[in-house]
């Protein structure tokens, strides 16, 4: 029985795209986070993703790579769709890592002026990922509509991201930091929430598409399970951060795995919805894929480069694991 070579590489697509939004998104986060805190703390927070950030961008290249070789019909639909809001996450990504670089040697106000920058790009970058996201749910259709849907969008990725960033520095972080961060991570799931809840009332009102997948039952019924699970997720950060303003502190990572069930709920839900389309109402996967022969050439290099990738990921998250220091990325 022969492999649906474009389901296989949808599921890399999906995957890759997954793994970014949880470790590119935490460091987003973060730096969404850093006007919150006082200098020292800015110090510990860069520390906390340092080792990481660059490396986590690599999943948005072998995305988009995914993308174009596996989809090329897609991708010049959606890239020209998406032009400006690519310029746009390309110029906060690069903001991101200049002041991070420069942050180091800086001293006096040229710090916090690239603190600020690192702060302007990690919101420019998130908040472009959600308009995005936004209009290629929409299916790009143009309408006052649907870029208030964008925009939603765009507001409710950049609070996932905050609860990503601060229940990273529950995770990496002690004392005083730590403590902002517990409360900061309250306010990011109450923003979630807020999220989350919008588009969902949201998308079946932009998306014919959707609004037949979503209300087709039976279906409907096993379709709930998402929401539930998601509602669980968010109860127990809830009740994790509760207990850990109490003091507790055994279970640091549960707000974090909270977080990242919560988004992988959120993406399970959209693949749902979207599937069979990889270009909403206009192209199926299958229409839009390439010829099986360069899928198989294709494949054949994503079993090594994939493997590489996530070994690489994990071995740097084992080799950093635990709390960070402070003073790893500061000029002495």
């Amino acid at each position: 029985m022969s492999l649906d070579l474009p389901l296989v590489f949808a599921a890399l697509l999906g995957f890759a795209l997954l793994a970014y939004v949880v470790l590119d998104g935490y460091d987003l986060g973060v730096g969404m986070l850093m006007l919150a805190a006082t200098r020292e703390e800015q110090a510990l927070m860069v520390a906390s993703i340092g080792p990481f950030w660059d490396a986590n961008e690599t999943w948005l290249v072998l995305g988009v790579g995914i993308l174009l070789v596996a989809f090329p019909a897609a991708y010049g639909i959606v890239l020209g769709a998406l032009y400006l809001p690519v310029a746009v996450m390309l110029i906060g990504l690069m903001f991101r890592g200049v002041a991070f670089e420069f942050r180091v040697q800086a001293l006096g106000w040229h710090r916090e002026l690239w603190n600020w920058l690192f702060w302007f790009g990690s919101l420019l970058a998130a908040f472009a990922q959600g308009a995005m996201l936004g209009r290629y749910i929409t299916g790009f259709k143009p309408g006052f509509e649907f870029l208030l849907f964008s925009f939603v969008t765009a507001a409710s990725l950049c609070g996932g991201y905050v609860l990503l960033g601060a229940t990273w520095l529950v995770l990496k972080t002690r004392g005083t930091l730590r403590a902002k961060a517990i409360v900061w991570a309250g306010w990011g799931l109450a923003w979630v929430a807020l999220g989350v809840l919008a588009v969902s009332v949201a998308t079946p009102l932009v998306s014919g598409t959707v609004r037949l997948k979503w209300f087709d039952f039976p279906a409907t019924l096993a379709l709930m399970l998402l929401p539930a699970a998601t509602l669980a997720s968010g109860a127990a950060a809830v009740i994790a951060l509760r207990r850990l303003r109490r003091g507790a502190s055994q279970a640091d990572w549960v707000p974090f795995a909270c977080a990242v069930a919560i988004f992988m709920l959120a993406f399970a839900g959209l693949a749902y919805s979207l599937f069979p389309y990889v270009v909403i109402d206009r192209l199926t996967l299958w229409q839009a894929a390439s010829h099986p022969s360069a899928l198989r050439f294709v494949l054949a290099g994503a079993a090594v480069v994939v493997p590489l990738i996530v070994g690489y990921t994990a071995f740097v998250q084992r080799v950093f694991w635990g709390k960070v220091q402070s003073g790893l990325y500061e000029q002495h």
